[in-house]
């Protein structure tokens, strides 16, 4: 159950990361973040209310994880869409993935000791996440060197939040989302009001695009949290970082975004790897 939820959180954010930066070559990466934060906060609490969950929230270990975790993925997404507006999904995605090695330290160094499989399966993912950047890792005219530069901080972030959110998770999952969506409102929307009256401005037919990349990131989050409050950490990490093939195959089929036959080969090795982790 936690692999298939990893997966499911990987397959997620590919889409939102996706849509992130589509949308980012229009609008400015902090205004994308705002609205979509907004309106992904509004549809959580909405939930949270309706399933009674919300009574049950109280003050506790979670808290000062999530309000971490919300603050970091609030500076990583920043990055990330900046960067995917500049350059090739197909670059940028993968190197910004590579924050999946955060968490996977942490864990281990705090005693978790996934099979050799899962470790086998791990590194194969991590390869081919790597390899899906192809011969434009180091930066082209196509993805310039601060677009690689901005992934680069991405995966730091993300790898912190990554592991924030699975330590606010063991305590409470409600929490953990609540307190993660809600921080990192504070910072997107503080941010945000910098930049709104040299931004472009965001139009009605903007809203449906940032409702549905709200709750992609939103509904991602949540399969995250529950499946690393049920599996290892380590193995649960690796599953969810997964999401890079998605976004480039979507840049392919949408931006006709075209894959050399190293990053089509490094595809395969991240879905192998994933079968690798799952079985493990």
């Amino acid at each position: 159950m936690s692999a298939g939820l990893a997966l499911l959180a990987s397959a997620l954010w590919g889409t939102s990361d996706f849509l992130g930066g589509s949308v980012s070559r229009r609008l400015r990466a902090v205004q994308v973040l705002a609205v979509s934060q907004v309106l992904s906060a509004l549809v959580l609490l909405v939930f949270l209310l309706v399933t009674g969950q919300l009574a049950h929230v109280r003050a506790g270990a979670w808290l000062g994880w999530a309000v971490l975790a919300g603050v970091t993925w609030a500076g990583a997404m920043g990055a990330l869409y900046t960067a995917l507006a500049r350059g090739t999904m197909g670059v940028v995605a993968p190197i910004a993935s590579c924050g999946m090695l955060v968490p996977v330290a942490a864990a281990v160094l705090t005693g978790e000791r996934p099979g050799a499989v899962a470790l086998g399966g791990a590194a194969l993912a991590l390869v081919g996440v790597v390899g899906t950047a192809g011969p434009e890792l180091s930066g082209t005219q196509r993805t310039p060197a601060s677009a690689v530069g901005l992934a680069a901080l991405a995966a730091l972030l993300f790898g912190v939040e990554v592991y924030a959110l699975a330590r606010a998770s063991e305590t409470s999952v409600a929490g953990a989302l609540l307190g993660m969506r809600l921080s990192s409102l504070v910072v997107v929307v503080a941010a945000a009001a910098f930049v709104v009256r040299t931004a472009p401005p965001v139009l009605g037919r903007d809203l449906p695009l940032l409702l549905a990349l709200g709750v992609l990131d939103l509904a991602a989050t949540a399969a995250f949290a529950l499946a690393s409050a049920s599996g290892l950490v380590s193995v649960v990490a690796v599953l969810a970082s997964l999401y890079p093939a998605v976004t480039v195959l979507l840049a392919r089929q949408v931006h006709d975004e075209r894959l050399s036959r190293l990053q089509t080969t490094a595809v395969g090795l991240v879905l192998l790897g994933a079968v690798l982790c799952a079985l493990g």
